[in-house]
Order: structure tokens, then C-alpha cells, then sequence
């Protein structure tokens, strides 16, 4: 059996991962271009890696490289809960240390196959849904998401390189991302978006919900776009045709945390720094600090037409949003 099968096996039948794919590493010299156009119409956020080599060369991060392995996370365990402002993403276990156990326990199994690999999850620089759409792993849709057959957009990804000559041919064509094949005519996600963020002009992450919810400083404008939202945004997802029956994970992990089954809107308001240590820790949308989630709680209370005159903080940066907002 070759590196690749096996590799899959155990992905399969030892840790309920059950899609990936792989490509030949190599330089994505075709995005230079895009990420250029992005430098220079000063649409690069904060969280964007600045030096365009690390974006486009995987060998930067190993040498020796000779293959990419993308692997699909799913997360949606399918639970009824409210809408508490809270993205679905962001209510389970940490994905990034969640996705970094089982990315361990997959480098060592290369490593037993005599490979050296390095593992890569969300805060780097390498272009993973493009990476992913390269190896198979989905499209992009409109809504400029990776969306497999079986989980939908509901996942999270992966990569991992390694020295073991195990890669595929490309399976996906750059030019082809933006003639959308797949979603054809359908534009929900682009009649969803609440701050048309994704358009058929132009694609400006910057103004998405999801961005704005996690961002230092808002503007005016930007607050009124929050509409309730704490962290995270589900709009374009939530009645996309392709995430019309498909599976719920299988990674016990992303189970809903008992807590995000409430509303949280006066827990966060008032929570104190050991409260919000021992409930968000362990969270995807804990990384952010304590005074974000507390200005966001705020101004949802706000837009639900509720109190928040009684609100008092030492903190200079929450009296300016409360200020702001009253």
C-alpha cells in the first residue's frame, strides 16, 4: 500500500477524518498578483500576513518539502440552540487546539512512515482554501468559502507538509474560482450578507460581520452594521443550497459547550476576569479578550432596544463605545 493510502487509513479509521486531499508543494506564483492588487488598495486587515513570500512559498516553512496534505474539520454538530450572537464555530472546544491534537497525532504516523511533516491550522500564512480547493478538498463558493460535499462550508482546515513525495496534480484551475461553476445562478449568500461584503463586484473581507466582531476598533457606521452579533457571522452559510443535508461532524470536540446554550448578554456585560477565564478559555472566540466581548454584548443590548445606562466599567475603551452608543 502506498504513503498516500495509508495515510488516508489512518486519517479514516483512527481519527474520523474523512476528507482529505493532497497536492505537490510548490510556489502559488499565480496569487501574487491578487495579493498585490489587496496590498496596494489598502484592503490588508491586521491579521494578514504582510510579507507576500510567506503567503505564496511553502518552502519557506520546509526546504525539503515535496507535498501538501489539506484536511477538512467539520464542526456542526447540528444542535438546537438560540441565537445568542454567537457564531456556530465559536461554540464548541478551541478548534485551533483541537485541530492541533489531531494534526500531531497525524505528523507522528508520517513520521512512522520515515517523513518529516509540519502542521498548519488557520493563523498562518499559507492560502488554505485555495490550497484546499487545489487538493479536492471543495469549491469556493460565492461567499468566497471552501464547501465540501459532505459537510458543506461547516469545517475547518488544515495543512500539513511534509518531505514525502505523495502529492497530487492539481485538481483545481485558479482562472476558474471566479466563474463559480457550481453555484451557477445562485446568489443567496450575496442577498444574505448584511454588509454585502461579498458582492458580485468585488470581495471585501474587511466589512465582513465575521471581521468586524473581532476588530479593535469600530467605527460609527461599523456598529450599526453588528446587528446583534457577538463574535463571528453565519448569514452567508446559514441558507446556502449546499448546506441543505449534510453530515454533522463526527469530532466530539465541537459538541456545543453547556454555557453557549444561553443567551450570555448580561453574563458577558458583567463578567469579571475569572469568569471570563473559566468560560471562554477553552473557546475559539476567547482569544479576543474580555473588553471586545463585553463592547459587542453592548451593543447588541443596544440594537435589542435594551438598557445600558446602568453600565459601569473602569475601563476608558467600554465608557467610549457605551458613550457612544447612548
Amino acid at each position: 500500500m502506498d504513503k498516500q493510502r495509508k495515510i488516508i487509513d489512518f486519517c479514516k479509521n483512527e481519527l474520523n477524518l474523512d476528507t482529505i486531499g493532497f497536492i505537490k508543494c510548490r510556489k502559488f506564483e499565480e496569487l501574487r498578483d491578487f495579493y498585490l492588487f489587496r496590498k496596494n488598495s489598502n484592503l490588508e486587515n491586521e491579521f494578514e500576513e504582510k510579507d507576500i513570500e510567506k503567503r505564496i512559498d511553502p518552502s519557506i516553512y520546509m526546504e525539503e518539502a515535496k507535498s501538501i496534505i489539506s484536511i477538512a474539520f467539520p464542526y456542526n454538530t447540528f444542535e438546537n440552540t438560540l441565537d445568542n450572537g454567537f457564531s456556530i464555530y465559536t461554540k464548541g472546544e478551541d478548534y485551533h487546539k483541537v485541530v492541533f491534537k489531531y494534526l500531531d497525532s497525524i505528523i507522528k504516523y508520517i513520521e512512522s512512515l520515515g517523513g518529516k511533516a509540519l502542521g498548519f491550522v488557520d493563523s498562518n500564512s499559507l492560502p488554505e482554501r485555495y490550497i484546499a480547493y487545489l487538493a479536492g478538498i471543495g469549491i469556493i463558493g460565492k461567499n468566497n468559502m471552501i464547501i465540501t460535499k459532505k459537510y458543506g462550508s461547516f469545517v475547518f482546515l488544515s495543512e500539513i507538509i511534509t518531505d514525502l513525495d505523495i502529492g497530487n496534480l492539481d485538481k483545481g484551475i485558479f482562472s476558474d474560482i471566479k466563474l463559480y461553476k457550481d453555484c451557477r445562478d445562485c446568489d443567496i449568500c450575496l442577498k444574505e450578507c448584511p454588509t454585502k461584503s461579498i458582492n458580485n463586484f468585488k470581495i471585501n473581507p474587511n466589512i465582513c460581520l465575521s471581521y468586524l466582531t473581532q476588530k479593535k476598533e469600530l467605527e460609527d457606521k461599523e456598529i450599526n452594521l453588528l446587528k446583534g452579533r457577538i463574535f463571528g457571522c453565519d448569514s452567508c452559510q446559514n441558507k446556502c443550497p449546499k448546506n441543505k443535508d449534510i453530515s454533522k461532524t463526527p469530532i466530539s470536540e465541537f459538541k456545543i459547550k453547556d454555557f453557549m446554550k444561553n443567551s450570555l448578554d448580561d453574563y458577558i456585560i458583567n463578567i469579571n476576569n475569572s469568569q471570563f477565564k473559566e468560560s471562554f478559555k477553552n473557546t475559539s472566540c476567547g482569544w479576543r479578550g474580555k473588553n471586545t466581548l463585553i463592547r459587542n454584548a453592548l451593543i447588541r443590548k443596544k440594537y435589542k432596544g435594551e438598557d445600558i445606562e446602568s453600565f459601569k466599567s473602569g475601563s476608558p475603551y467600554l465608557k467610549g463605545y457605551k458613550d457612544r452608543l447612548l
